[in-house]
């Protein structure tokens, strides 16, 4: 059941659900996997704004090669829907279809077109390689190539196994009663280590607040998953960050690896949400060596902030140093790297599938509790 606080104009009301749901059961059926699932949650409450439904082609094709839409708002990744083909005729001949998650009708999808895209075309502009060893182009290409598009109206809410998950509207309202101006949000698929703290503790310096707003959404399987990061983000939260100024919330869209094409999608998110400003780290929503490093930085050097309507903070690798005894970056420390705890993401799943510890200095024992019982297991 949706939060009665909801009011979307595309989110049909609790009260009419049972009725909405009896109504449409004679029109086509569209399942969805987790990932479409996803991504017709956000379309359907103001996640992707101004998108409020699957694209069709012409707005896939200008996204593709321009970075925009065909009426100009910038936007970077195109959420389209694959259709099996043997649908789609039926789909051609109807008006309205059901979108089924675990056979339970979950939104209404008005349908305005049904189209193809060639995938491995597709996957070069949007993720710059067509190598199935990326797991956005392997998904991409297992994919059926004719997409249907329309508006998506929600009818169910889905049962996230983690809360809260505000949506936009609910987060505005949040910051608006908090007298907030700027909030600065930071994005991540991982467990946090102290590299994370400090750079969210830096911004939460200048800023009146800082939103943790982790994906929740689908992830490779060789993700941490996302109830055991949500516990480790509670306890970082609850045990390092002032209650009043550091809020954590899910952010329930799917993860596409689409190194800098994503990292303008998350900006985008996050401004729609309120936040006024936005941390980039280097490797931003990269998969393996896909993308250069500072791709997802660089990139926002082509649009100006007053297009983008949020100010990115682009943060810079921070690492413990031994010399100085402290958090900091390149910037700030002049010691050589054998003085450093380097931290990353990856380093931390490294060693904890192998067993070993991490140092006090690269990741809070509460965290590292959590995430070693759930390696261990």
């Amino acid at each position: 059941m949706r939060p009665s606080s909801i009011d979307q104009t595309r989110v049909i009301p609790q009260p009419m659900t049972g009725a909405i749901t009896r109504w449409i059961q004679k029109y086509p059926a569209i399942p969805l996997d987790a990932f479409q699932w996803a991504d017709a949650f956000c379309l359907a409450t103001g996640v992707y704004a101004p998108l409020g439904g699957f694209q069709g082609h012409r707005a896939s094709k200008s996204i593709l090669e321009t970075w925009h839409l065909p009426t100009g708002e910038i936007w970077p990744i195109p959420i389209t829907l694959g259709v099996d083909p043997k649908l789609a005729a039926t789909l051609r001949k109807t008006d309205l279809a059901r979108l089924i998650w675990q056979n339970e009708t979950v939104a209404v999808l008005h349908v305005d077109e049904v189209y193809w895209l060639d995938p491995e075309d597709e996957a070069m502009q949007l993720y710059g390689t067509k190598s199935a060893l990326h797991p956005g182009v392997r998904r991409m290409l297992n994919d059926s190539p004719v997409r249907v598009a329309g508006s998506v109206t929600l009818v169910q809410w889905p049962a996230f196994s983690v809360t809260p998950v505000l949506t936009p509207r609910e987060l505005q309202t949040l910051i608006q009663e908090r007298g907030w101006h700027k909030i600065v949000g930071f994005q991540t698929r991982n467990p946090l280590h102290r590299a994370h703290e400090y750079i969210q503790k830096l911004a939460l310096e200048s800023h009146d607040a800082l939103i943790v707003h982790p994906l929740i959404g689908y992830t490779k399987s060789d993700d941490v998953p996302v109830d055991v990061r949500w516990q480790s983000y509670q306890a970082l939260l609850g045990e390092y960050f002032p209650k009043d100024r550091a809020v954590l919330t899910g952010f329930p869209a799917p993860m596409r690896y689409a190194g800098p094409r994503e990292a303008v999608l998350h900006a985008l998110c996050r401004k729609n949400y309120g936040m006024t400003h936005f941390i980039v780290g280097r490797d931003h929503a990269g998969v393996a060596d896909f993308y250069h490093p500072m791709a997802s930085q660089r990139i926002f050097e082509r649009f100006p902030a007053s297009e983008l309507g949020i100010t990115i903070i682009p943060a810079e690798p921070a690492f413990y140093c031994y010399r100085c005894q402290q958090m900091a970056t390149n910037k700030t420390c002049p010691h050589d790297a054998p003085h450093h705890e380097v931290l990353s993401g990856t380093r931390t799943r490294s060693a904890l599938v192998e067993g070993k510890s991490l140092p006090i200095e690269a990741i809070r024992p509460e965290v590292m509790q959590i995430l070693r019982a759930y390696y261990l297991n």
